[in-house]
């Protein structure tokens, strides 16, 4: 029992332990201006995901060329912005609703953000893209019919165990930019389902 509740413990201090300007920056950059840098910083990772996408597209089809498509990964970029306040908000209501950090309440958290968030961000990612492509309803629509489904069930497998680390080990105020550097990696996942699938 007592290795049991060990794994399930949380650090008792989430403060930045540092000292001088690097915790003054970071207090600013994770306290006054969370939002900012959760919008940004999601705008980043999502671009960083496609452009990592676009580097295995390029090794996987023998490209001698490696020049990469800027604008897609714009797009890429802009639909992260977007993402960002959503997702900013999102977990500060969720930390709200349910503040306790015990398993019963982190797996609240987790259902809510699988049911409520993961749908909702899938929906900003497809629709973005696509009108930014240049696609009407119609062809989104199609492509979201298409491709959900494949996107949501892979969301399950990556998602349930990151939020539980997300929501019982990490302070809130880290909570975006965690999610982001995951989504990092799943954006690559993104960009092959949105482009090369």
């Amino acid at each position: 029992m007592i290795l049991f509740s060990s794994l399930f413990s949380r650090p008792a201090n989430y403060a930045v332990t540092t000292k001088g300007p690097i915790r003054r920056t970071l207090n600013k950059v994770f306290g006054k201006y969370l939002l900012l840098t959760n919008t940004v910083t999601s705008g980043i990772l999502m671009a960083v995901g496609d452009l990592v996408q676009q580097k295995i597209e390029m090794h996987r089809k023998f490209e001698k060329k490696s020049v990469f498509d800027w604008n897609r990964t714009g797009r890429m970029f802009v639909v992260g912005l977007v993402s960002g306040p959503p997702q900013h908000l999102f977990y500060k209501v969720l930390d709200r609703l349910v503040p306790q950090q015990h398993l019963y309440a982190v797996t609240k958290k987790v259902l809510w953000d699988q049911f409520v968030a993961s749908p909702m961000c899938i929906l900003i990612f497809f629709f973005g893209l696509g009108y930014l492509e240049g696609h009407n309803y119609g062809e989104i629509t199609a492509e979201v019919k298409e491709k959900f489904l494949t996107v949501y069930l892979a969301d399950w497998l990556v998602w349930v165990p990151a939020q539980y680390v997300n929501f019982y080990f990490l302070a809130p105020k880290f909570r975006v930019a965690y999610v982001n550097f995951i989504t990092m990696l799943y954006n690559v996942f993104l960009s092959y389902v949105k482009h090369d699938m």
